[in-house]
């Protein structure tokens, strides 16, 4: 035994052993214990801290690329006269995004692009048990970006609430529009029913800008838009389109794309934006234009994003 029971007084080597012991014994437990916070650290999903902004993404080689090819296309000046707008952010490797833009921050009227600004608000609350995602909801969501009908994107939006939709746009957690800047934003039902609230800098009801936009569906691929589970249904009501123009116009060449996309068009304005995947390469494309040839503009910059997104992928 180590200690004496049969008087009050221990051995003194005894103490010291024991002393030893217990000394060792924590260290390993304090070992123990860090190893087994630092395997739920490495163990953990990647957070949206862990994904840097755009803002700090830019790629100067993609950049140059974006602005020699819309040249050729004879585009300098209406991205000068700002009826032009584009993003094109390579997210083959989500987490080093490859971005090039020519008037990301401008904001215009995008017409049917915004709604998918909506299917994130039904989304949200679906989430937090506000809505139930019922088949009838999910056909409506499909409708309304697949088809763009606007009687569908209108019921949804009465549903998700107008100051709702406008709140969650410029919460922390998305920031998609933006105060000093703006970005997407919805406005009004998509019927002849009375404005809402145009946007507070550009007044403008149903508007995007091409930066925001290509936020929106940078923070889909990497699920950080509701969550990993919303992402999923979302992705799946984008893909498919079942109008053919625009960028799916401009990349029916490449039958082995695929694309998850929403656009729009009233009078002069003509907006497309997608995530496309073909080849192992993954980019998102957003254009808005203002001019009467812009859904000819939307195929040339689709296959622009295509050709220089793989170039850069040839020279790395």
């Amino acid at each position: 035994m180590i200690f004496n029971t049969t008087t009050s007084n221990p051995v003194p080597t005894s103490r010291r052993y024991i002393d030893a012991l217990l000394q060792k014994n924590e260290r390993l437990a304090n070992m123990a214990r860090l190893c087994i916070v630092v395997f739920a650290l490495l163990s953990l999903p990647v957070q949206a801290g862990d994904f840097p902004t755009l803002e700090d993404s830019k790629h100067p080689q993609l950049q140059k690329a974006l602005l020699k090819g819309l040249d050729k296309l004879s585009l300098t000046k209406a991205v000068a006269n700002k009826q032009l707008s584009v993003s094109v952010i390579d997210v083959t490797d989500p987490e080093n995004p490859l971005v090039a833009e020519v008037n990301g921050g401008v904001m215009m009227y995008s017409a049917s692009l915004p709604k998918i600004a909506i299917l994130l608000g039904a989304m949200q609350k679906v989430h937090d048990g506000e809505l139930e995602l019922t088949p009838e909801l999910e056909q409506q969501l499909t409708r309304m970006i697949r088809h763009s009908s606007n009687a569908e994107a209108s019921r949804v939006y009465d549903l998700v609430g107008a100051p709702y939709l406008a709140e969650l746009l410029q919460s922390d957690s998305y920031q998609l529009y933006k105060k000093d800047s703006g970005g997407l934003w919805v406005g009004r039902p998509y019927s002849r029913g009375p404005v809402w609230k145009r946007d507070p800098i550009n007044h403008i009801s149903h508007g995007a800008s091409s930066h925001e936009v290509a936020r929106f569906y940078y923070l889909l691929a990497t699920d950080r838009l509701v969550s990993a589970e919303s992402c999923e249904v979302m992705r799946d009501v984008l893909s498919e389109p079942a109008i053919k123009h625009k960028f799916v116009s401009g990349l029916k060449r490449y039958p082995d794309a695929e694309i998850l996309r929403k656009s729009g068009t009233w009078r002069t304005y003509h907006s497309d934006s997608a995530i496309v995947s073909r080849k192992g390469r993954q980019y998102i494309v957003v254009a808005l234009a203002n001019d009467p040839n812009g859904a000819k503009w939307m195929e040339q910059i689709a296959l622009l994003a295509d050709d220089i997104v793989f170039e850069l992928a040839d020279d790395v």
